[in-house]
């Protein structure tokens, strides 16, 4: 079955853009930089037509090249070059590109720049997949704050599924919950989903949107607005991390007093 464009993607194509220039696009946006190797490999194209993709973004001025074979690099230009594009098929669809040049700030938020902090936001229940599908790439433990609550009416045939292939990559997690029934009964699942969670009082301790925290990124998933974020960031990431910690040894005592409270 052929992958069905994102809003991104379809707007790109608007533009003039092939989908192989589109997806290899993208991929050297996020990396901000790289060889033909690395951006077919992130493209999932294979090295002779992602070497040919990028020599067409390159002539559309999208791309810039740096250095020679066998070093040579691709580096992604500014989005504003999507102007020029624009520009040039403004008068023979005019309402179609006018609206495709919304995407130009998204895409600028996609785009890494030396070692600055990149933040990516995912919009709808979509978006909301795809920054729990990024924690799936994590190379160390994951450290959550998540009200259960909150997750399974909105993705409710997504979680199951997710819980099984992040225990069956072997990515453990650690997770403090707001007390709640749902919470109490995925505590139950702890072993089999390889977690180790906490409970603590909802009434002074509730909150709704979920903060993941893994290898350099920190992952917010606001259930209410239907909105996910990734900030891609070494010191923000360690820096949370440490207040995890924090809040990781209070939330033991809470949950020591709260099993002691319903087991009195």
């Amino acid at each position: 079955m052929k992958k069905e464009l994102s809003p991104i993607e379809k707007q790109l194509k608007i533009i003039g853009l092939s989908e192989n220039e589109i997806v290899m696009y993208i991929a050297l946006l996020e990396l901000g930089k790289g060889t033909v190797s690395q951006i077919s490999r992130k493209a999932s194209l294979n090295r002779t037509t992602g070497y040919d993709v990028l020599n067409r973004l390159s002539s559309k001025k999208l791309i810039s090249i740096s250095g020679k074979e066998p070093k040579q690099e691709y580096v992604a230009e500014s989005p504003d070059q999507i102007e020029i594009l624009i520009r040039g098929e403004l008068e023979r669809r005019q309402s179609e590109l006018i609206e495709a040049r919304q995407i130009i700030p998204e895409l600028k938020s996609m785009r890494t720049i030396g070692d600055r902090p990149k933040v990516m936001f995912y919009e709808g229940k979509e978006g909301l997949q795809k920054v729990y599908e990024d924690t799936l790439t994590s190379h160390e433990e994951i450290l959550a704050y998540a009200s259960v609550e909150d997750i399974q009416p909105t993705l409710p045939h997504y979680f199951p599924e997710y819980y099984k292939r992040r225990a069956k990559k072997g990515i453990t997690i650690r997770a403090i919950f707001p007390e709640s029934p749902e919470a109490r009964e995925r505590a139950i699942l702890d072993k089999e989903e390889i977690r180790e969670s906490l409970l603590v009082p909802n009434k002074k301790f509730g909150f709704h949107p979920e903060i993941n925290i893994y290898d350099d990124k920190v992952m917010i998933a606001s259930w209410r607005e239907k909105l996910g974020i990734i900030i891609k960031s070494t010191e923000i990431a360690d820096a949370m991390k440490k207040i995890y910690e924090l809040s990781w040894a209070e939330a033991k005592r809470l949950d020591k007093e709260l099993s002691a409270k319903n087991t009195g």
